[in-house]
């Protein structure tokens, strides 16, 4: 039976196994866990619980001021990737940050195409590897391996799209395929993807809320109970179906990708090419890691998207902001007050926000 979580069955299907997991609600145990080596962080999920009205506000307003950018580079994602495939496409996104993109990308691409391409979420997870299974599913489906195209909301060190280019690179060797293994985003901080649609460290509003802006899932579970040859695992969080804005979303970029469409196209973000980019983020992240101190990059989350994903489910020792007065960043500096977390100020910054995971050694 298809499973799409919240989503219409038009919007994708998610290639994920629903499965039931005790939630770890002590972060500072699960981030020990994680930090020490005991437990990899796709064993463990935290609970999670609706947004308040207060953030809920905070979203809304983040969401309205970075729309006409956030379905702007959506369009252009969308015709690059067609400009790239053609009718052959069929989209991949990384669960679960990729899968509201995505289900954006679908339609538009059937929009300005006349085609209707397929569209799936799949599993990728740090350290594990995509999830192969999956994968398989796809290609026994018919399309051809140099159809997929894998995306994702956005880059942050670049993690995500290395992860990807090593595990389908084995994958290709092993199975004699030839699929692409670049990343798709709509916009690139670590100057690691295949095509974007932008480079600027702006607010993808898909990113500060979780299930209930996914189709209801968690993000991807790899534990005990995922048995060889299933699927990644998720929770599928019924009880929020009244709180859900998954369908919502997709809608609302669709229709502001239809007024930039109706308006001449999708206005162009200024250009930086890859390496250029890639080289700020190596700096950064050297400087940074002296800075404060830190020897483990996986404790420093550039850029906003992910410092917001800090604040949602990790243990933070710090949010550093460009300025701490702009309404980019009003929803981090709220978080971080709920959560008793310092936030600095440094101008110098190359992105709106970085957050600091607190190391556990320091608890």
């Amino acid at each position: 039976m298809m499973f799409c979580g919240s989503y219409r069955p038009s919007d994708v299907e998610l290639l994920l196994k629903p499965i039931t997991i005790d939630f770890m609600a002590d972060l500072e145990l699960k981030e020990s866990l994680i930090q020490s080596g005991k437990r990899h962080y796709s064993e463990m999920l935290s609970p999670e619980k609706v947004p308040s009205e207060r953030y809920l506000g905070l979203f809304h307003d983040a969401h309205q001021r970075n729309r006409a950018q956030l379905s702007g580079d959506c369009l252009r994602l969308a015709q690059l990737l067609y400009e790239k495939h053609g009718s052959d496409l069929a989209l991949v996104s990384l669960a679960r940050a990729g899968t509201p993109i995505g289900a954006v990308l679908r339609h538009l691409v059937a929009r300005i195409s006349g085609t209707h391409p397929a569209h799936y979420s799949i599993s990728i997870i740090r350290d594990r590897g995509i999830d192969t299974a999956a994968l398989g599913e796809i290609l026994s489906r018919g399309h051809r391996p140099e159809s997929i195209a894998f995306i994702d909301g956005w880059t942050g060190k670049g993690v995500i799209s290395r992860e990807l280019t090593k595990a389908i690179t084995q994958y290709n060797r092993s199975h004699g395929t030839a699929i692409d293994p670049g990343l798709n985003v709509l916009t690139d901080l670590a100057g690691s993807a295949a095509l974007a649609a932008s480079s600027e460290d702006y607010l993808i509003s898909s990113s500060i809320l979780n299930s209930t802006i996914s189709g209801l899932v968690s993000r991807s579970i790899l534990n005990e109970a995922i048995q060889p040859g299933e699927y990644h695992g998720c929770v599928f969080f019924e009880e929020f179906a009244e709180h859900d804005l998954s369908q919502w979303f997709v809608d609302d970029v669709m229709a502001g990708a239809i007024e930039h469409l109706e308006n001449g196209g999708a206005p162009r973000s200024p250009e930086l090419s890859r390496n250029a980019q890639a080289e700020v983020s190596r700096v950064y992240m050297k400087e940074a890691m002296t800075q404060y101190g830190v020897t483990d990059e996986n404790l420093i989350k550039p850029g906003i998207g992910e410092a917001t994903r800090v604040l949602l489910r990790r243990f933070p020792q710090r949010v550093i902001v460009r300025d701490c007065h702009d309404r980019k960043v009003a929803h981090l500096v709220a978080l971080a007050e709920e959560k008793a977390v310092p936030v600095e100020t440094d101008a110098s910054l190359p992105y709106n926000a970085v957050s600091i995971i607190r190391s556990a050694r320091d608890a």
